[in-house]
């Protein structure tokens, strides 16, 4: 009875193991898969950023390149015009009151 008993241990201790290096496979898969993943998203970054067609859209997004036969168009304003200057005028502070101010010391955050 007594082996027996510690073939029961062993076998469920080796069981025990088994499972937690299956997780650890499971959990390395996903992580190579995840690597895996970025790696194909990065390289079609780059793949696209080397192409004609990333360097033609930054030259006309961020660059603000022109191609042959484009026309610039260049805002004007009308003659005569003047711009109007509309000034906010600065809010007037109001005073506290020194229970105001002592409260909001202690009990405002």
């Amino acid at each position: 009875m007594f082996v027996l008993v510690l073939f029961v241990i062993e076998f469920n201790s080796r069981l025990e193991e088994l499972n937690r290096l299956n997780q650890q496979r499971d959990e390395m898969r996903a992580a190579a898969t995840q690597a895996m993943q970025t790696q194909t998203s990065l390289q079609t970054q780059v793949a696209y950023a080397a192409s004609t067609e990333a360097v033609e859209e930054w030259a006309r997004t961020d660059g603000h390149y022109l191609q042959e036969g484009d026309q610039p168009v260049i805002p004007v304003s009308v003659p005569g015009s003047e711009p109007v200057m509309v000034e906010t005028p600065a809010p007037i502070p109001t005073p506290m009151q020194n229970w105001e101010i002592w409260w909001t010391l202690f009990f405002d955050q």
